[in-house]
Parts: structure tokens; C-alpha cells; sequence
């Protein structure tokens, strides 16, 4: 089989599709065949290495992490045996750019029938990220909701999963104007540009009374800037930090009735297992019924892995890039 790895950090150019053996599925493991593999923005910054910032160290070979749609082929010790045959979604830790993949049975995602397969990606990881960060931060119907990063895999589906909570107003932050506009596509009420060195000037022009809950997976001065279009008893849920930049929040900034979560999805999955199945099972059937979409920016062939990394680096990406075995 192929599989894609990179044995120095660098540019997309590093990634390196090489032979390999297929993997034996081990004890609680399924083997997938993949059907596609979405690519996520936060391995470019694997890939780069320690120029990315701390949280971002991995040893190399670097093993890409990817969300994988595909067909169940094998199985190892302890799993259902029924599942062989079943379409999953799942998301690899590692190795996830190649034809088979290795993943845990206990969170695969079963695929509804005829589900695309961008929506489909969503499911393991990007959409039970979204619902739960919402929830974390409490949301109560009419309360108004600021998304950072709205046109971004998490990003699109939390402004969808606000809206369908309730959230009387819903504002998408993005880089660029084409990222608004796809945003606005998917139900953000109000679209600023973070670059804008105001933007939390025009926050506070279209929610005089502040915000009541903030989604963040920026981090940095982002993160910080925050707090100042709060409302009292606002909440700030911060589930990842891009900018590569960790930051220290002043006490002083929740000291107006202000509070700061963080959120990380294999933590939650930990210590809430059942409820998080149950999330996820509840997420399918909102995009078996058409409540919940995702976009596909791109498909190119496992061979291009190195073209997906360049359209996730270019930062002008709407949807999911997929690689396609």
C-alpha cells in the first residue's frame, strides 16, 4: 500500500509517499480501507517543526493525523465482528495519509446512508469538537455568539450548532472576505475581519452589550482581545491555539463576571465517554437530516499529499481538502 510520511520538517515538499506494508489491526483496532482522508490544517504545522511553536513538537518520522472515511476490512482482538463490512468515519492519530489505516474501534463514527463524504469527515472529530465547545460554554437560546476562525472545519459547524441552539445573534470572525461570505453561507448573522485592527470596535457596534459566549481556536492576542467585547457573564471557550502562541490571561480580565474554559476532545472523551458517544451519535443524525452540512474545497490523489498541504498553507481555504487513495 501507500502511505505518506516526512522524515525532515519543512514545506509541503517534505511529505513523501513511500510502499509499505499493510497493518495488522491490534487488540480494541479496526483497519479501514480509505475512501478519503481530510487533511487538517494543524499538520502543516507538524510539519514545520519547532518553528511552529512548542505545542506543535512532534519527533519525526511524522506520521500525518487525519479524519478517514472508508470500509471496515479487518479487525483486532475484541471488536464486534459484525462491524467488518460497515462504513465508518474515524479519526487516525497517525499514518492516517495512506490506503489502509489503523484506528481505535471504540470512537468510530458509523456513516448514515448516502451521507457525503465531506460530511462525513466531520463526524470522528470536527463536529463533536464543535457541539461540545458550544455546551462547555452554555449556551442559552437568544444569547448572542462570537466564532473565531467561522469558515474553518470547527469553525462552519459551530456557527450552524449555535444557530440550531438558539443563539440570537451569531458573529464569524475570518481573515479574508471570502472566508465572511462562506461563513454568512452557513448562518453567521454578522461577519468581521480579525486582521482589522479594530475589530473589536465593529464587534461592539453590531452587540452593544457584548458578547455572551466566544469560541476560540486562535489563541494569542486573539484570545486576549476576547475579553473585551464580553458581556458580563460571559463565557470564552478556547479549544486550540494557532497562532502556535500560549498566553497568559490576566486575572484581571474574568474579574468582570467573565470566565475562561478550555476545552480538548480526547480529555472529554475520557472522562464523559458515554456522553460523548451520545454526542456523536446525535451529530449524524443531524447531517442525516440535512440540518447540519460541511463544504469540500478540494480533492486530490493520496499521491498530491504535498498539493493539499500547499492549499492548507495559502489560509484561503473554504471546506475540507480531502486526499483521495
Amino acid at each position: 500500500m501507500r502511505r505518506v510520511r516526512y522524515y525532515e520538517y519543512g514545506g509541503p515538499e517534505v511529505l513523501q509517499v513511500e510502499k509499505a506494508e499493510v497493518p495488522t489491526p491490534g487488540p480494541g483496532q479496526v483497519l479501514i480501507k480509505a475512501e478519503a482522508i481530510a487533511a487538517n490544517f494543524v499538520d502543516t504545522k507538524y510539519r514545520r517543526g519547532p518553528e511552529s511553536g512548542v505545542i506543535f513538537n512532534r519527533p519525526l518520522p511524522g506520521k500525518p493525523t487525519g479524519d478517514v472515511v472508508g470500509t471496515i476490512e479487518a479487525l483486532g482482538e475484541g471488536v464486534d465482528s459484525r462491524q467488518i463490512g460497515q462504513r465508518v468515519a474515524a479519526l487516525a492519530a497517525e499514518d492516517a495519509y495512506a490506503d489502509f489505516v489503523l484506528t481505535d474501534a471504540q470512537w468510530l463514527a458509523t456513516v448514515p446512508d448516502g451521507l457525503d463524504v465531506g460530511s462525513a469527515t466531520m463526524l470522528p472529530m470536527g463536529a463533536p469538537v464543535a457541539l461540545r465547545t458550544l455546551r462547555t460554554g452554555n449556551l442559552i437560546e437568544g444569547e448572542t455568539v462570537l466564532v473565531h476562525s467561522a469558515a474553518g472545519g470547527i469553525g462552519h459547524l459551530a456557527v450552524q450548532l449555535a444557530k440550531l441552539a438558539g443563539a440570537g445573534t451569531v458573529i464569524a470572525t475570518a481573515s479574508s472576505e471570502a472566508k465572511l461570505e462562506f461563513a454568512g453561507k452557513y448562518g453567521a448573522d454578522h461577519g468581521i475581519n480579525y486582521t482589522d485592527e479594530d475589530w473589536t470596535d465593529q464587534i461592539r457596534k453590531v452587540a452593544p452589550k457584548g458578547v455572551d459566549v466566544v469560541l476560540d481556536a486562535v489563541g494569542g492576542d486573539i484570545l486576549l482581545r476576547s475579553f473585551e467585547v464580553l458581556a458580563p457573564y460571559g463565557r470564552i471557550v478556547i479549544y486550540g491555539a494557532a497562532t502556535g502562541e500560549l498566553v497568559s490571561v490576566p486575572v484581571t480580565s474574568i474579574f468582570g463576571l467573565k470566565s475562561l474554559a478550555g476545552f480538548n476532545l480526547t480529555a472529554w472523551r475520557m472522562t464523559r465517554p458515554e456522553q460523548a458517544r451520545a454526542e456523536m451519535d446525535e451529530l449524524a443524525e443531524l447531517f442525516a437530516a440535512g440540518k447540519l452540512t460541511s463544504a469540500v474545497h478540494a480533492t486530490v490523489s493520496l499521491d498530491e499529499a504535498a498539493e493539499a498541504h500547499r492549499l492548507l498553507d495559502d489560509r484561503s481555504v473554504l471546506g475540507r481538502v480531502l486526499l483521495q487513495p
